[in-house]
């Protein structure tokens, strides 16, 4: 089984950035496909961006597409989100979430491991 926990949340002035880490521990960290969602306050949790096991693949919301960038380096076991040009509409608690699978996933209910969630708070 695996352990995520992720780092790098923060508060950021609208247009700025910030880069999440995810660090995994407990398994081998190439045999999970790794995604980040993200839960805005009062509304339910939405995918934000996936990447394959080998990290060649990668496909992202439509609200984010452009701007942010998910990557990994499985000899440091990490997955990490890239946010640029960040608006107000990207405040919210985001999630490393990983399967133990060769398919990534947009769907919340594929990812078994999560991690504690990171806050970001964009301010206008």
């Amino acid at each position: 089984q695996v352990q995520l926990v992720e780092s790098g949340g923060g508060l950021v002035q609208a247009g700025g950035s910030l880069r999440l880490s995810c660090v995994a521990s407990g398994d081998t960290f190439s045999n999970y496909a790794m995604g980040w969602f993200r839960r805005a306050p009062g509304k339910e949790r939405e995918f934000v961006a996936k990447l394959s096991r080998s990290g060649d693949s990668t496909s992202y919301a439509d609200a984010v597409k452009g701007r942010f960038t998910i990557s990994r380096d499985n000899t440091k076991n990490t997955v990490s989100l890239q946010m640029n040009d960040l608006k107000p509409d990207d405040t919210a608690v985001y999630y490393c979430a990983g399967r133990r699978s060769i398919f990534d996933s947009r769907i919340y209910d594929d990812y078994s491991h999560w991690g504690q969630g990171t806050q970001v708070t964009v301010s206008s």
